[in-house]
């Protein structure tokens, strides 16, 4: 049974930072691209950034420079440090396994 438990949302002022975790479980995590998305609340889930078993990473236009994924397989998990926080930054953030298996959201609300 797979798992994604993710963690380390929060409420942050703009300009500040948060660390999410991805903890995953019932996969073979170095073999799998993860990915973290966010849905914010009438908009439709976006990718935020991914990073394949390689290394390779991907980032939505508007975090780059900002957002940063990387990945400890020997931890199963995977994190996005987020740095330089907007207002536009607030939503729910999920990790996903391959867009096949997706966490619970972890809630990000970024105060102006």
């Amino acid at each position: 049974q797979v798992q994604l438990v993710e963690s380390g949302g929060g409420l942050v002022q703009a300009g500040g930072s948060l660390r999410l975790s991805c903890a995953a479980s019932g996969i073979i995590f170095r073999l799998n691209m993860m990915g973290w998305y966010r849905q914010a609340p009438g908009k439709q889930r976006e990718l935020v950034a991914s990073m394949t078993s390689g290394g390779r990473t991907n980032y939505k236009d508007s975090v780059k420079g900002r957002f940063t994924i990387s990945r400890d397989n020997t931890k199963n998990t995977v994190y996005l440090q987020m740095d330089s926080l907007k207002p536009d930054d607030t939503a729910v953030y999920y990790c996903s396994v391959a867009l096949k298996y997706w966490g619970q959201g972890t809630q990000v609300t970024v105060s102006s």
